[in-house]
């Protein structure tokens, strides 16, 4: 404590001072260059917040995550920040482990008791990966209810994020010791998904579908007849990564201009069909050889399809001995078949004749890898699949 003689002399001490002095002390920082206060850095990007949401299969420990996560950032998209209540669990790398992986959890009772709604007030992400449904196969809900579910989840979603970009997995396979039906059960879910996604996907939110199931085998990518081991892992990451990047870079569906007739039908989202003006095709380049040690294939597959309408699926495959740059993919549409939507490729369409193009995150392919694109048509009658010609360079 200050005694009263001492604060007597200091305060004397004080009002002997000049006023300008006391007002330069205080108000000419600029005459004291290393008292300065520092220049205000930019700003950094705001990250895309990507929430992947789900079971075990995602979170116990899911380690799809920590390869995709890495993947994505060794190939320099490292503005993403992955989102969750629950942090990472251990997959014996780094990586930024938080997610909404629930172990044991249905998705039709996330929706029931209305979970998610706090978990995105919680993380807010930009983006959803969902893998969920395994449990309520499992516990043989149909797959209908659990539609239901998913879009429930959905509305919630777009209740966070108006644009909410969503990635929905077909499921993995399932082959338990205990539940010798599974298996068929969770092929009847996926058979429903693509419908389901095509009704529900709108230009603001689009829901991109992700198979999972196609290539997947139990015997060899699981440990347990449903858990993924270390090659389901990279193979549910590497089937992850081209829909996630296309959604980074803010991929969606073009909606039809005012006035613009849409396709009509029970799952047909409103789109513009991806057509070239009338009096100007799309004139393709000469064709090249392409290098030595590089070749690809395609195959061209019907997912799903509704009164007037469908959804599908070209996988290109590298064949040759030498990584790809680019890959070009030509097929003529049987008569009635029109393409609508399409994503992971540039696509061009005059007449019959359509042109495919890798976009630039999925032509370079090592040996042996493969790139999906998808699209959304319309037919008469039953859509059927041409035959698909690659060519690589």
């Amino acid at each position: 404590m200050l005694r009263r003689p001492f604060l007597s002399a200091l305060l004397a001490a004080f009002a002997a001072v000049p006023l300008t002095l006391l007002v330069g002390l205080v108000a000419t920082p600029a005459a004291h260059p290393a008292a300065a206060t520092p220049a205000a850095h930019p700003a950094a990007a705001t990250p895309v917040r990507v929430m992947p949401l789900g079971d075990s299969i995602t979170g116990s420990p899911g380690c799809w995550r920590s390869l995709l996560w890495n993947r994505l950032q060794s190939t320099g998209h490292t503005d993403v920040d992955f989102v969750g209540t629950l942090g990472p669990q251990g997959c014996g790398q780094p990586y930024d482990g938080d997610n909404e992986g629930h172990g044991g959890y249905l998705v039709t009772n996330v929706a029931n008791q209305n979970l998610l709604p706090g978990w995105l007030a919680a993380t807010h992400p930009d983006v959803v990966l969902m893998h969920f449904g395994t449990n309520d196969v499992w516990s043989n809900i149909p797959p209908a209810t659990i539609l239901a579910a998913y879009s429930k989840l959905v509305d919630q979603m777009r209740v966070s994020n108006p644009a909410m970009r969503i990635i929905v997995a077909k499921i993995i396979p399932m082959a338990p010791s205990s539940c010798a039906e599974c298996g068929q059960r969770a092929v009847a879910l996926n058979a429903v998904i693509d419908g389901w996604a095509a009704g529900k996907t709108t230009a603001a939110s689009p829901i991109v579908v992700v198979d999972q199931w196609t290539g997947f085998s139990t015997t060899t990518d699981t440990y347990d007849g449903v858990h993924p081991n270390a090659a389901g892992d990279q193979k549910m990451s590497d089937r992850w990564y081209p829909a996630l990047v296309a959604a980074l870079g803010g991929v969606t569906p073009t909606t039809t201009p005012t006035g613009s007739p849409a396709p009509t039908g029970p799952s047909s989202p409103t789109v513009s069909p991806t057509v070239p003006p009338t009096g100007s095709p799309t004139v393709d380049p000469p064709t090249t050889s392409p290098p030595a040690g590089v070749a690809c294939t395609a195959s061209y597959r019907i997912t799903n399809q509704w009164q007037g309408g469908h959804q599908g699926e070209v996988t290109v495959r590298s064949t040759g001995t030498a990584r790809t740059t680019g890959w070009r993919v030509t097929f003529t549409l049987p008569a009635g078949q029109q393409i609508t939507q399409t994503w992971n490729a540039d696509l061009t369409q005059t007449g019959s004749a359509v042109t495919a193009r890798n976009v630039n995150w999925n032509g370079a392919l090592a040996p042996a890898a493969e790139a999906t694109f998808g699209f959304l048509g319309t037919h008469t009658g039953t859509a059927t699949a041409p035959t698909a010609t690659c060519t690589a360079s």
